[in-house]
């Protein structure tokens, strides 16, 4: 999910020699730096039209949502080895939002409300070069020297999503737009002048550019005049329903969300390239995998899933290139030192080669934890949606129909190893589980959907952590 930091607004701006990436940041300034961030997911700028952020909002009637949850997203997760007591005590600093008293759940102060002026108080700045790791970062500190933001947003090429090397950034009052755009000097980028101009000029000129009049010129302004994002929007939501739209079953069916459960966490699964996760969505689990290396041009997986179900319940994910001398096994745990000294002991040679065991560098246990969340999440969409579109377990004909056990709608890629992208991975036997929540169904309705989850995927969202009332919502009227 992507997110600025907002700072404090500054009287007079800071020249670029004033502030340096690599400046020490103070135990304070790095607080505010995590409560600005945790703020910006629940500003009326983002919140509404983020949807996952709006579930976790909304899946408590008292709007609390965890902390720890809130910790673990991308923006926040610098801030995740020193505990989430210190992340508890940085957000207690925050005058928009409030943690409860057990300090494990934290809401807005105030009722949602529609952004109003985003369009007036928006700039447009050219000139930013290319996209380099930490830019994000930069441009949100470059922005907040002339007061503090609501957002910052790099633009991108549709299909591409080539950096522009533009963006789009929302002051939170005209005092700020005024201070950035009669800056002087006027604002620069690696000492490059930059084109800057308020967002509503930048819409009029490529109105004129692209000789538009009449309806069409009034819908550019009405798209560029809107909250600058694409899909789920909260209150068109909520109109609909007041309005007693209702979809039909159909509608509704094909929009069930479906959830992989990955090494203890559900997660998200979209529907882009058959079936994917947002990395950000994926929380690295130190521990659950292993890497042999030895003089080895091949391997046979069922040799080491074999062996293995011994000790483990769940048959394990392989990866390896033939060819290379190394490979990675992840397992759906963390593993004891008794888990290690089993693998070490029991498979100590494989093709008849010795190797030797060890545990993988934290980036490239990372990698690999990816790689197979993105392969399960493939396998879990493919099932969901054969279950969805054949009558589930039985296909058109019922138990006995066409995609059925053995059919296209089975196991979604059965045993043994196969091709991705020039190297071989294993699939386990014994795969994670897909439920509809139906009743009757029960345990008879689960199947084997993807190489590695955990024993349930669910649908309707059932990825959002349950929350217990704590005190009644404090409402506060915008002054």
């Amino acid at each position: 999910m992507s997110a600025t930091d907002v700072a404090e607004p500054a009287v007079v701006p800071k020249s670029e020699d004033d502030i340096k990436m690599n400046d020490v940041e103070t135990e304070d300034e790095k607080k505010l730096r995590a409560v600005r961030q945790v703020e910006f997911y629940f500003a009326d700028s983002n919140l509404p039209f983020d949807k996952f952020m709006w579930t976790l909002h909304t899946a408590n009637p008292e709007h609390w949502v965890p902390v720890k949850t809130v910790a673990s997203f991308k923006r926040m997760r610098e801030f995740q080895s020193l505990g989430n007591d210190w992340v508890v005590d940085a957000l207690k600093k925050s005058e928009e939002l409030e943690v409860d008293e057990a300090g494990e759940n934290v809401r807005r102060r105030t009722e949602v409300q529609p952004p109003k002026g985003q369009f007036e108080r928006s700039v447009y700045a050219k000139g930013f070069g290319k996209e380099e790791p930490g830019l994000q970062k930069k441009l949100e500190d470059f922005f907040n020297k002339y007061g503090k933001t609501n957002a910052v947003r790099m633009r991108r090429i549709d299909g591409t999503k080539e950096f522009k090397g533009s963006v789009f950034a929302e002051f939170a009052d005209f005092k700020s737009v005024s201070a950035f755009l009669n800056a002087d000097p006027k604002p620069t980028w690696n000492g490059e002048e930059l084109l800057i101009m308020s967002k509503e000029a930048y819409c009029e000129m490529k109105i004129k550019e692209k000789g538009l009049t009449g309806k069409a010129a009034d819908l550019r302004r009405q798209n560029m005049a809107g909250t600058g994002r694409k899909g789920f929007n909260a209150f068109a939501e909520m109109a609909q329903k007041e309005k007693g739209g209702k979809k039909n079953k159909d509608e509704e069916k094909a929009k069930q969300e479906v959830y992989l459960e990955f090494l203890g966490n559900r997660i998200l699964v979209h529907e882009e390239d058959g079936g994917s996760v947002k990395p950000e969505d994926v929380p690295y689990v130190k521990g659950a995998s292993l890497k042999f290396e030895g003089p080895i041009d091949d391997v046979n997986f069922d040799e080491i899933k074999g062996t293995l179900k011994e000790r483990f319940a769940r048959a394990p994910f392989v990866k390896y290139t033939k060819g290379e001398t190394s490979g990675l096994v992840g397992f759906d745990k963390v593993l004891s030192e008794d888990d290690i000294d089993f693998v070490k002991t029991n498979l100590k040679t494989l093709s008849g080669k010795e190797v030797s065991w060890s545990v993988p560098d934290e980036d490239a246990e990372r990698a690999f934890q990816l790689e197979r969340a993105a392969s399960a999440a493939k396998r879990v969409l493919s099932f969901a949606q054969n279950r969805d579109s054949k009558g589930g377990r039985g296909g058109r004909g019922g138990r006995g129909g066409r995609g059925g056990r053995g059919g296209r709608g089975g196991r979604g890629g059965g045993r043994g190893s196969q091709r991705n992208g020039g190297a071989r991975t294993g699939k386990p036997d014994d795969s994670a589980t897909a439920s509809t929540h139906d009743d009757q169904a029960g345990e008879k309705r689960k199947r084997a959907v993807e190489p590695d989850g955990g024993p349930n995927v669910g649908v309707r969202g059932q990825g959002v952590p349950v929350v217990q009332s704590s005190k009644k919502a404090k409402t506060e009227s915008d002054s």
